[in-house]
């Protein structure tokens, strides 16, 4: 079996790419933003694909792509079932609700008529999220109906940019007095609040929607937990000071005791139940301490993982041992054994 890879130069295909070099198994590096790629493919039976939700161009067309070249029979990662939900978060509130799956409560407007009788009955604080976003990017806490409102007028407006220049700038100089960012991003961000990014360029303004989440209070950190096949494995994220967000917080433990096996077990029964490759979810606790899925996500920053001290299977039986979770996905689309 020979596979094909789009090489990046962030993500899965560096270590993809080391994988086959290991193990001897025959692959050729693709372009999938070439015209031909459907030929260049043509010798292959795979073709492995880690797809951004910030680059301008896999937003435009690579699940499209992927989509296509599985229904020639050729096997892909990430597969429709894996993929098609990536960075849409409007997409998952109707997967998740669709199998009974314990979502952070979700609610989604499409008139503004709507949206706004909904703003009069509730209890604040909401969470609001635009459909896309990681890192808790083009997240807020909502605090009254003003605010709301406010929102509300902006959907069914203008629109909100894709890109929070505002937020972002923030989020760089917190990390710079992390010790974690650096200057250069810091002057970056500043850059972008007069010259926006090319994803905001080409994709527009978001708008004609609205999405809020309840805000499940008393949560100083998450889970996120990933499954790959028949392993899973997991860390804590604590929030930022100050602040309700945990996801991009950096501030990471990877202590096994630190795990909710329970969201291990739900990680599984979902991923059985979508019939997904690969995929990360994020846990917070409601007040009887149920964990709830807050959103979704196939692609993670593998590197983040390589601190893990080991893997769960799906007996719940636990792995102390160090990992890349990259190989695994070559194993799992080829059936290999690790």
């Amino acid at each position: 079996m020979k596979i094909a890879i789009h090489k990046s130069s962030w993500g899965f295909s560096q270590d993809w790419i080391a994988y086959c070099k290991e193990k001897k198994i025959p692959f050729k590096i693709v372009n999938c933003y070439d015209s031909d790629i459907i030929k260049q493919i043509r010798d292959c039976d795979v073709l492995f694909w880690h797809h951004h939700h910030i680059l301008a161009k896999d937003k435009v067309f690579a699940k499209q792509l992927l989509f296509a070249i599985e229904q020639s029979g050729k096997r892909v990662f990430p597969d429709f079932n894996t993929g098609w939900h990536f960075d849409d978060k409007l997409g998952q509130k109707y997967l998740l609700e669709s199998i009974g799956a314990p979502l952070v409560p979700t609610d989604v407007f499409y008139s503004k008529n709507e949206a706004n009788h909904w703003s009069e009955t509730v209890q604040y604080p909401k969470v609001f999220k635009l459909r896309g976003g990681a890192g808790s990017s083009n997240v807020r806490l909502i605090h009254s109906k003003q605010e709301a409102t406010k929102l509300i007028n902006i959907a069914f407006g203008k629109g909100f940019p894709s890109y929070d220049k505002w937020g972002n700038l923030k989020e760089e100089l917190r990390k710079l007095r992390m010790k974690s960012g650096t200057n250069r991003k810091v002057l970056k961000s500043i850059r972008r609040l007069f010259f926006s990014t090319e994803f905001a360029r080409i994709h527009g303004r978001e708008k004609g929607y609205l999405l809020f989440q309840e805000f499940i209070p008393n949560n100083t950190f998450d889970i996120r937990i990933i499954t790959i096949g028949d392993k899973a494995f997991g860390i804590k994220r604590l929030v930022r000071t100050g602040d309700f967000r945990a996801s991009g917080s950096g501030f990471i433990e990877y202590e096994k005791e630190g795990i909710d096996e329970r969201c291990i077990s739900i990680a599984f029964e979902v991923t059985k139940k979508l019939k997904v490759q690969c995929l990360a979810y994020d846990f917070v606790f409601d007040k009887n301490n149920n964990p709830l899925i807050v959103e979704i996500n196939y692609g993670y920053a593998h590197e983040a993982y390589f601190n893990c001290p080991g893997y769960w299977d799906e007996s719940l039986t636990w792995f102390p041992k160090k990992f890349n979770s990259a190989y695994w996905i070559i194993d799992m689309i080829l059936g290999l054994k690790n």
